[in-house]
């Protein structure tokens, strides 16, 4: 009878070594997500809105066939084409699109 108790302890054993490596075998593969993953790429991306500019529309100009809008951005007015409203709706600033400020009439 002692052997039978032994192959049965065994055996036991053996299931929780196979259960183990295949819960280890699990996790290797996956990425796991943390909290702390997901509450910092919602920062990362609050952060990223609140750095982008605004961009107003105070005017616009359809004449010829062709399209101005003055935009107010960071406190400064430019008349800038349909594209280049674009650009700055995408983030991109008056200074790195060159624009020179609008000259009040």
């Amino acid at each position: 009878m002692t052997g039978l108790r032994v192959s049965v302890i065994l055996e036991a054993s053996r299931q929780a070594a196979e259960a183990a490596a295949l819960s280890v075998r699990a996790t290797e593969g996956s990425v796991m997500f943390s909290p702390v993953i997901g509450q910092n790429s919602k920062r990362a991306a609050v952060r990223k809105a609140l750095d982008r500019h605004k961009v107003y529309i105070t005017a616009q100009s359809f004449s010829a066939g062709t399209y101005q809008a003055r935009v107010l951005v960071d406190g400064e007015a430019y008349w800038v084409d349909e594209f280049r409203l674009s650009q700055l709706q995408q983030g991109l600033s008056p200074a790195e699109l060159e624009l020179v400020p609008a000259t009040d009439d």
